[in-house]
């Protein structure tokens, strides 16, 4: 009888001693989970903060939103690894530009500025600026006032749920390879922009944009129906993603001033080759069109009139904002 009892009590202990391992791991899975909801919650408030951020300001750092695998790649790698990409567009120049004038693709107006725009389509600040400042861009350009290089850009496909940037970038490269109208690219480009069209950037405040809604967008600019057909095939993607590595680590295109120094955001714009301070702007209380005009010396009554010419010429630097002269 005495055996019989203790080896019940050893089956009680063994028994209890699982018992009490299997409460442990219990414990352990619920405090893992409950540390993951924490992270989980911390990780939205931060991201949450970031966007409500970069709405304020206006301008998307490209830092924040690079892979980590290519921050430790050099410029002169970046620029190495873009021209052995296989398919590019052949309006682009070495370092993505896509340059357009009164006399079309590729070809400059003796004596006027060139005005270089970074962007991405999804970028709120680079629509804020295209929305200010594209008319006179355009009318400054059909008069021979000015020379646009443009430089698409597609580093904000994260910030959506289906690649929109690169589908709606590279449709920008396909335009202006097979329709020789350079104004229509541009109104494609305002077009993308538009406050009712440019979707919200953040997987949470996203909502998906279809090749067709784009086609449209394309066809309204007066592109033929058969080249926006194909506008949207992503064979410059790969092109896109080597621009997206080698661009912001040109420090040419580096911001001077503001918290933002010594990073490149978008919209980035320059004159003659020379950063237009979107700090400065903001700081000075100037309009993004009063900022354009100034840099090149040139009245806003003179806009889209033939003759009337900036005086920065075509490799003036750009007249300072705060001097005005």
């Amino acid at each position: 009888m005495a055996d019989s009892n203790n080896k019940a009590s050893k089956r009680r202990t063994r028994a209890d001693r699982r018992a009490a391992e299997e409460a442990l791991e219990r414990a352990r899975a619920e405090e893992a989970a409950r540390e993951r909801r924490q992270q989980t919650t911390i990780g939205i408030i931060v991201v949450g903060i970031i966007v409500a951020l970069i709405a304020a300001i206006g301008i998307t750092v490209y830092v924040t939103h690079h892979k980590n695998a290519q921050t430790n790649v050099t410029a002169d790698s970046a620029y190495s690894q873009l021209q052995k990409v296989a398919t590019k567009p052949a309006k682009a120049d070495d370092k993505g530009g896509i340059l357009i004038s009164k006399d079309g693709y590729g070809k400059k107006v003796s004596g006027a500025p060139t005005i270089a725009i970074y962007m991405d389509p999804l970028c709120p600040g680079c629509g804020n600026f295209n929305r200010q400042v594209d008319p006179t861009l355009k009318a400054m350009m059909d008069a021979g006032q000015v020379n646009l290089d443009l430089h698409p850009m597609a580093f904000m496909d994260q910030l959506s749920t289906d690649s929109y940037s690169s589908r709606a970038a590279g449709a920008m490269a396909y335009i202006a390879d097979h329709d020789s109208d350079p104004n229509h690219l541009l109104q494609y480009i305002s077009n993308i922009y538009a406050q009712d069209f440019q979707p919200e950037e953040g997987t949470s405040n996203y909502k998906p944009v279809s090749d067709a809604k784009l086609k449209e967008q394309a066809v309204k600019a007066g592109v033929p129906e058969k080249i926006a057909a194909k506008a949207f095939g992503g064979e410059y993607k790969p092109w896109l993603e080597a621009i997206d590595t080698y661009t912001p680590k040109r420090k040419d295109l580096w911001n001077v001033s503001g918290q933002s120094k010594g990073t490149m955001t978008t919209p980035t714009v320059t004159i003659n080759g020379k950063m237009l301070d979107m700090n400065q702007v903001s700081t000075l209380g100037l309009s993004l069109k009063q900022a354009i005009l100034t840099s090149l010396g040139l009245q806003e009554s003179q806009i889209g009139k033939s003759g009337a010419m900036p005086t920065i010429g075509a490799s003036g630097k750009p007249v300072s904002l705060s001097s005005g002269a």
